[in-house]
């Protein structure tokens, strides 16, 4: 379960930034929160800031796993460095949780590695082109976590 995909050297700009985007994504966490989506391709990803210790709410694209499991990607669209979120479940994997038309669910995330994460890179990629322009724009290896509901 070890988070560890060091930050590359190029990429795309890093999104999330600017006052519009951050109002965006507030706006998308709403509607997801209360309705989801048209595709219900979208949920919220609510960690535990790294060094804030703040709950922080993301709106990420998910793709079906094994099972009841959901994969997501760590893309930060293509940019050098890994998104925020991704080292916020890295200091707390125990407090992760995903939300989306109504429900709560607490889960615990593994990032994939090896053969496995080839698998699930491949499947995002094949449902998903643009993914696959992060992984060319960017030199790191974009991380594959799969999120698994915990047992209530």
């Amino acid at each position: 379960m070890a988070f560890d995909t060091p930050n590359g050297t190029r990429g795309a700009r890093q999104p999330g930034r600017s006052r519009l985007e951050r109002w965006g994504n507030r706006k998308m966490v709403e509607r997801i929160r209360r309705k989801g989506t048209r595709r219900g391709d979208k949920l919220v990803l609510v960690t535990i800031g790294k060094r804030t210790g703040a709950e922080r709410m993301t709106p990420v694209r998910w793709f079906p796993g094994e099972g009841d499991t959901k994969l997501i990607v760590a893309s930060a669209s293509g940019a050098p460095r890994n998104p925020a979120w991704y080292y916020n479940i890295a200091a707390h994997p125990d407090r992760v949780r995903i939300e989306f038309a109504g429900e709560r669910i607490e889960v615990t995330p593994e990032q994939l590695h090896g053969a496995d994460r080839d698998a699930a890179w491949r499947q995002v990629t094949t449902t998903a082109s643009g993914f696959a322009r992060y992984g060319r724009i960017t030199d790191r290896e974009i991380p594959v976590i799969r999120l698994t509901p915990r047992a209530s």
